[in-house]
């Protein structure tokens, strides 16, 4: 009867359930992307904050919201289940979404206009920014809920002990990606063309109303998902492991690894694909799993005794922190498209032709098609191509794509620094150094190479980042895996937020000189810092492949049948020394 109730189970789930899933994703990257990118104007045109200021309070918020995925991972994991966390999510970030458009639409709730002259310019006050702050924390409670487990539950509809589904998971971070990216595209033109020409009301208005509609769509497909039941907390797991290891750290080590306490009954919940073998590093977390007199191996105290499995879990993560810290600096790159990208492109000649002009906040266009289609020739031709000779399924290995994101980013903020010295050239030429207002007659187009490589590392790096923690992590730990994709997103953002405050407390010269000036840009030294974060990012490059040259991977032995299993009287006691 069991074994005929998750036969049915499996048999829900599939491609069926995507459009549901990825519904909510959409909306959520609609509406967080349609006023994160336009963030900026919002912040110095309407509530007029210095540039510095309203630079960190972008990447602080993008920090924060990048930050509480892991408050969604552990809640989902633990015992809320996926679907249960993304529908509390959704709605708390619903509330967000109103508050946020109430305080656009409601003048009381902003500061007085500037004088004509913009001579005079009123920043807004602690109760008007206390409004705004609590709307981005709502919003970025909603997405800690939504961004780890969307991801997850989206590729547990796929049973990858099924071969024929088995090359569906990989496939579906691309078009999971795919889609999200469509839906950024769509932010950073529609959206952000609404904002600066109807009203902020309007757009932040229609994402707010879209969302509502997806969170219908989402719980109305909830018949058709394949849930999966949360197996209890995988931090307290990790801790149990922590705690038996170091009670047991005087302990002697059994003579051979196949003599450590394994029980498949006890890690059932916790390895429904197959259990984890042992693997040599790490040896003195195997004295959680040796059997000593006291023990009770039929019912073990967590807190003396743990699995084979419980201490490879702790392993797998722990291995997985480099190659997780790499991804920082990366996103600290990509940052800059929304603070000082944004600003250079604010400089120059938007016109495409003499009546319409691109909203500066649209040039992440650029980054979102070369991200979009590197995608597409990803999956529809650079794949098949390379399958024939690296005989891999998926191509490269998630590793190798990201190395190749890596250095992709490496270019990028390189030639943005070279694009910063033809600006302020440009502005220098004609007169413009110490009039910021002015616009430059220079192309905006001459950004786009900076923003077109962003992309491409994006659709190689952060994909192949995904595809790691979620193909690395133990299965039991899938949404706190996912969570720690957006965790180095908001170390990334934290970081840039201290490097832009370092660098404009050290570089500050006389007269006001600094490389991140607060109002003319173009008496400051951007390429400079363009070229700091350039360096810092070759580094990296040298440490991840460092990292990724000594990585082991995740061993796992799948279920075989009953009368092959261990054993369970093969276990070596040993005693404290």
């Amino acid at each position: 009867m069991e074994e005929r109730s998750q036969h049915a189970e499996r048999k829900k789930g599939g491609i069926i359930t995507m459009p549901f899933i990825f519904a909510n994703e959409i909306c959520e990257k609609l509406a967080v992307v349609g006023f994160g990118t336009n963030m900026l104007s919002y912040l110095t045109t309407q509530l007029h904050l210095p540039l510095t200021k309203a630079a960190n309070t972008i990447t602080n918020f993008g920090g924060t919201a990048a930050l509480t995925p892991l408050i969604g991972a552990f809640v989902a994991d633990a015992f809320a289940g996926r679907f249960w966390t993304i529908t509390v999510a959704s709605i708390i970030y619903q509330i967000g979404m109103i508050s946020l458009t109430i305080s656009a639409i409601l003048p009381k709730l902003r500061p007085p206009p500037c004088t004509q002259d913009h001579k005079v310019c009123t920043e807004a006050n602690s109760g008007q920014l206390a409004i705004l702050y609590i709307s981005l924390l709502l919003t970025a409670l909603g997405s800690g809920g939504i961004r780890p487990c969307v991801v997850a539950f989206g590729a547990d509809q796929f049973d990858e002990t099924d071969p024929k589904q088995k090359t569906a998971t990989w496939k579906f971070f691309n078009w999971y990606y795919f889609c999200m990216g469509a839906s950024i595209l769509v932010a950073v033109t529609v959206i952000v063309y609404i904002q600066d020409n109807i009203g902020w009301g309007w757009g932040l208005g229609i994402p707010t109303i879209a969302m509502a509609l997806s969170i219908i769509a989402f719980i109305f497909g909830y018949p058709l998902y394949r849930n999966l039941d949360p197996a209890g907390s995988p931090f307290t797991r990790l801790i149990q492991v922590c705690v038996a290891a170091y009670k047991k750290r005087k302990v002697t080590m059994v003579s051979d690894p196949k003599f450590l306490y394994e029980n498949e009954d006890l890690d059932a919940a916790i390895s429904l694909g197959g259990k984890l073998i042992h693997t040599k590093n790490m040896k003195f977390l195997d004295k959680a799993a040796v059997v000593t007199e006291e023990d009770n191996v039929k019912s073990p105290n967590p807190w003396k005794l743990n699995t084979v499995h419980r201490v490879e879990e702790l392993k797998s993560l722990i291995r997985m922190g480099p190659i997780w810290a790499a991804g920082i600096l990366l996103i600290t790159a990509y940052a800059q498209q929304s603070t000082f990208s944004l600003q250079q492109a604010k400089t120059l000649d938007r016109h495409l032709t003499k009546s319409f002009e691109i909203p500066a906040a649209s040039m992440s266009v650029f980054t979102q098609t070369s991200m979009l289609s590197t995608i597409i020739f990803y999956d529809r031709v650079f794949v098949p191509i390379i399958r024939k000779f690296t005989g891999l399924e998926r191509g490269i290995s998630f590793l190798t794509r990201m190395a190749i994101g890596f250095f992709i980013s490496l270019l990028a903020t390189l030639v943005a620094g070279f694009v910063e010295l033809k600006r302020k050239d440009a502005a220098m030429a004609h007169g413009l150094i110490d009039l910021p207002g002015d616009i430059i007659p220079m192309s905006v187009f001459w950004l786009m190479p900076q923003y077109c490589l962003h992309g491409i590392a994006e659709a190689f790096m952060s994909i192949g980042h995904l595809e790691f923690f979620y193909d690395q992590a133990p299965e039991s730990m899938r949404s706190t895996a996912t969570a720690l994709f957006w965790l180095s997103i908001s170390a990334g953002s934290y970081t840039s937020t201290l490097l832009v405050t370092l660098v404009h407390k050290f570089s500050a010269g006389p007269g006001g000189s600094n490389w991140l000036p607060n109002t003319n840009l173009n008496r400051g030294k951007l390429e400079n810092f363009y070229w700091l974060i350039t360096l810092l990012q070759f580094v990296n490059l040298i440490y991840y492949l460092f990292c990724a040259k000594f990585y082991t991977f995740k061993p796992v032995q799948v279920w075989k049948a009953e009368d092959e299993k261990v054993e369970e009287d093969a276990i070596e006691l040993t005693s404290h020394v």
